[in-house]
């Protein structure tokens, strides 16, 4: 997904427009601010993927509209512009996101897959490979990263609820995301450091989930391999 367009900040327009979308999730509303969208958001969002790309791989951005067909939320638009990078290769996910509460960056395994998470588990219960989770999940918190993705209530089946990975244990999804909020440099250049600096961050849990975890295995009757992984804030490409 490479731009020609030079990335200089998400406009105060961006959060304005998922303002108005969070008050009147409709057709009507997008269809009028459509130009705003383009040019705000999708725009932007292009750009700064499109800068990162010959580091970090090239990104897909999340379509705007919403999947309701299996949901009782009906409102047709995410509240949410995201865009991916590693949509179930294994290696990982990194994630960038902006919506009316500023800008997000993450990545990991936002969801696994019954094989991945069977992987998953026997290496969190492995000291040697569990700790060194601990201690890049560590590393992330201490960068302002919080732990996302689904959990268990309560300790896996046949899982001691004191052990002491406990807490990592019971994730079905795991993925380190930071919230920037929407801070001077956002209508800058400088957003695009705060992202390429975050997506280095997660390069160690990217690095361990590949490694112990690795891609989901192919589905039968399904040519691609199991469940991509999924933003944190609504899956579709």
């Amino acid at each position: 997904m490479t731009t020609t367009t030079r990335f200089e900040g998400f406009p105060d327009e961006a959060l304005s427009f998922y303002d108005g979308l969070e008050a009147d999730n409709s057709k009507a509303y997008f269809t009028d601010h459509r130009a705003v969208y383009d040019r705000a958001v999708r725009g932007p969002m292009l750009a700064l993927v499109g800068a990162l790309e010959e580091e970090f791989g090239t990104a897909k951005l999340f379509r705007p509209n919403r999947d309701v067909r299996f949901s009782p939320d009906k409102s047709p638009y995410k509240n949410h512009q995201g865009a991916v990078i590693g949509m179930g290769d294994g290696d990982g996910s990194l994630y960038v996101a902006i919506s009316a509460d500023g800008l997000a960056a993450g990545g990991g395994f936002y969801q696994m897959s019954k094989d991945q998470l069977v992987r998953y588990r026997a290496a969190v219960l492995d000291d040697a490979a569990g700790d060194r989770l601990v201690a890049v999940v560590d590393a992330l918190r201490a960068e302002d990263f919080t732990l996302v993705g689904e959990t268990l209530s309560r300790a896996p089946r046949g899982v001691d609820p004191a052990h002491p990975r406990i807490e990592l244990l019971r994730h079905k999804g795991i993925a380190g995301m930071r919230e920037f909020g929407s801070p001077a440099w956002l209508s800058t250049p400088k957003a695009l450091d705060r992202v390429r600096t975050a997506w280095r961050a997660l390069a160690p849990l990217n690095a361990w989930l590949a490694a112990e975890v690795g891609a989901a295995e192919a589905v039968e009757g399904d040519p691609r391999a199991g469940r991509r992984p999924v933003s944190p804030r609504g899956a579709g490409v």
